[in-house]
């Protein structure tokens, strides 16, 4: 790389030459975007990092660390312990889709056996009036057979 300064025809700013009377920032930005097909979903998208399209890359390499941080600060629970609570429902063994449960309703009671998964529906059936006891016998019943 040159150190050649000059005023940036695109920017207008005192910094080192690249190329086309531009600095490296501003020459950058007349560049096309690579294209690629992404490894992950497959879909013809703008080339981010690894081969992958930014969404792709988004969710396989900062995703975790988003998610580390939410649910430290939110649940103040780790991530691992969170993925193993919510692995399925401990009512009806569904999978994709499972919240997080406090047997006791107390969110500040982080012992991992007061924390279940639960999957919406039968999240939101605890917390109502009609379907609350029924479902509350259901986990009392899951519980002591495990």
């Amino acid at each position: 790389m040159s150190n050649i300064i000059i005023k940036c025809k695109s920017c207008g700013k005192q910094k080192n030459h690249h190329a086309k009377s531009m600095c490296f920032n501003c020459y950058r930005k007349t560049l096309p975007p690579k294209m690629i097909i992404c490894k992950n979903c497959g879909r013809k998208m703008k080339h981010k990092a690894f081969g992958l399209c930014g969404t792709c890359h988004i969710k396989l390499y900062h995703y975790d660390n988003v998610k580390r941080y939410n649910y430290n600060k939110w649940h103040d629970i780790s991530l691992e312990l969170y993925r193993e609570k919510t692995k399925k429902c401990i009512v009806c063994g569904f999978d994709k889709v499972v919240d997080l449960h406090h047997l006791d309703e107390n969110h500040k009671n982080k012992d991992p056996a007061n924390l279940i998964g639960l999957c919406p529906n039968h999240h939101k059936m605890l917390h109502t009036d009609k379907y609350g006891p029924e479902i509350k016998e259901m986990i009392k019943k899951k519980l002591e057979i495990a």
